[in-house]
């Protein structure tokens, strides 16, 4: 099954015209947005669509009061839809759409959708760096920065679900669509790539009571951690509050920057994640803040030398 990750995730919003502002201020394009919702894209074509809660159009909610509504993952071709349907119409309804994408739900309750991709693909640089002992990336005089420089999400990167019970969650997701644990953090659940993708990871799980079943966040890959921080900084000055980092993970090794949002959820900037294949043996540590990232920044206002010595305890 050539599953390459999530397309599209799909909420029920309280607030649309306060959603709206927040995906357009993110950095994801309104496309056929109104007053009632509409799909945001990054660089690639993948994104949100987002709905009124009450707009009947909408797959059910979770019972929680979690704003998630349906994750849409891309596969390769329409052959990898017929095994996915074969494979899962064995214990539940697999519903065919009129465009050939099938809908279902998995173990947990959480509504799915599989369709031929319609991402597009990219080409873009990555971020350049110069480092002493290495043939320098950026040619003479070309600059690394500059203040109106673009900063844009590329592609949909990953989505984290609370779940209740993480060997129901993995036995679905491994067992039964043939995705591949990369690592674990015990006491929280495992990082999962699908077969078409080689990022770390493009879904997580972390255990929680029933009653919090949900998404928890959902990123964004970036061109490279100087643009992560770019956005991110953009985004602050915008007003949104952030939630967690700068930083830089361990597991996968990505620069994150969280921010709480209107749809219930987190949502992260990341950047230059590890990349594996099937000859990668998976870690398993358990789960605290030094497990969790390699470093971490505090967000503080900017400082310049002529504006005298740093405040008290940032020398």
């Amino acid at each position: 099954m050539n599953i390459i990750g999530p397309d599209y995730l799909v909420f029920g919003v309280d607030d649309v015209a306060a959603s709206t502002e927040y995906l357009t201020a993110f950095g994801l394009k309104p496309v056929d947005v109104t007053s009632e919702g509409g799909l945001f894209e990054a660089l690639d074509g993948t994104g949100l669509i987002i709905r009124h809660k009450n707009d009947p159009s909408l797959p059910p909610a979770l019972p929680t009061s979690n704003m998630l509504r349906q994750q849409v993952y891309g596969v390769k071709a329409a052959e990898d839809l017929d095994a996915i349907e074969a494979e899962l119409s064995k214990d539940r309804r697999v519903t065919r759409l009129a465009d050939g994408s099938i809908e279902l739900k998995d173990d947990h309750g959480f509504e799915l959708r599989f369709q031929v991709t319609k991402r597009r693909e990219l080409v873009m640089p990555a971020e350049k760096i110069n480092a002493p002992g290495a043939p320098a990336q950026r040619k003479p005089n070309e600059i690394g920065v500059w203040e109106e420089m673009p900063a844009l999400p590329r592609t949909l990167s990953h989505v984290v679900l609370f779940v209740p019970d993480i060997e129901v969650a993995t036995s679905f997701y491994c067992g039964r669509l043939g995705f591949v644990i990369t690592d674990t953090l015990t006491g929280a659940g495992p990082f999962l790539r699908p077969k078409a993708n080689d990022d770390h990871h493009t879904l997580f799980f972390i255990r929680t009571p029933d009653y919090m079943k949900g998404c928890e966040h959902l990123a964004f890959h970036m061109g490279g951690p100087t643009e992560l921080m770019v956005a991110g900084t953009r985004f602050v000055k915008k007003g949104y509050q952030s939630f967690w980092g700068p930083g830089r993970h361990k597991f996968g090794s990505n620069w994150f920057w969280y921010f709480n949002s209107p749809l219930g959820c987190h949502f992260e900037y990341d950047a230059d994640m590890d990349k594996h294949d099937d000859t990668w043996v998976a870690r398993e540590t358990p789960l605290n803040a030094e497990s969790s990232q390699i470093f971490l920044f505090e967000m503080r206002e900017k400082w310049s030398p002529a504006g005298g010595p740093p405040p008290e305890g940032k020398k």
